[in-house]
């Protein structure tokens, strides 16, 4: 079973920061892409930035510039430096990844969410 947690949501005002962190764990081979998305009241969930394992990273057009994304692979850990937010960051969001188990499995697995909410 692999388990991931999420941490360092919380409110912020416009223009501020945060960083967010995720760790996996659990019986874990390997980790191809690992990502954040993020949901707000009403919307689907989109893709906000994913990473793989060899540091080839993808952002949404609208975190482009304000948001990092970045790995540890020995430690299984993405995180996610969110700079310049906005209120329409305001949102859930989770991390997920693509993992390969010991037991030779294959699967997405997703966090529980973190919230962040920006105010204006």
């Amino acid at each position: 079973q692999v388990q991931l947690v999420e941490s360092g949501g919380g409110l912020v005002q416009a223009g501020g920061s945060l960083r967010l962190s995720c760790a996996a764990s659990g019986s874990i081979a390997s980790i191809n892409v690992m990502g954040w998305y993020r949901q707000a009241p009403g919307k689907k969930r989109e893709l906000v930035a994913d990473i793989t394992s060899g540091g080839l990273t993808n952002y949404a057009d609208s975190v482009k510039g304000r948001f990092t994304i970045s790995r540890d692979n020995a430690r299984n850990t993405v995180s996610l430096q969110v700079n310049s937010l906005k209120p329409e960051d305001t949102a859930v969001y989770y991390c997920n990844a693509d993992v390969r188990t010991r037991l030779y499995t294959r699967g997405i697995y997703w966090g529980q969410g973190t919230q962040v909410t920006v105010s204006s």
